[in-house]
């Protein structure tokens, strides 16, 4: 079992002002090619690994971001962390 879980919510500058969803898709693009259990959100996107691996991701999407020709990103992050595990299964079940 992982031990976090990372929320991220990408808010990218766009060059012209035009809309950021492209460039949202492009940093969603990252996540799924990082072969990491995620799950898309309305207002954000949850990860679920290993700590040092998921600021890795982080780290892609922002370097993605700025090729894309963004000047600037503001990433809104929560973290959630237990040596002894969690998922997004766990935490949701009593839910479904």
């Amino acid at each position: 079992m992982a031990s976090t879980l990372l929320s991220i919510q990408v808010i990218p500058k766009t060059p012209n002002g035009e809309n950021s969803y492209p460039y949202v898709d492009r940093a969603i693009e990252v996540i799924q090619q990082s072969g990491l259990k995620y799950q898309v959100n309305a207002l954000d996107t949850t990860m679920e690994g290993e700590l040092e691996e998921l600021l890795e991701v982080v780290r892609k999407m922002h370097e993605v971001l700025v090729e894309a020709g963004s000047p600037s990103i503001i990433s809104q992050i929560k973290i959630a962390h237990s040596p002894t595990g969690f998922s997004m299964d766990t935490l949701k079940e009593k839910y479904r």
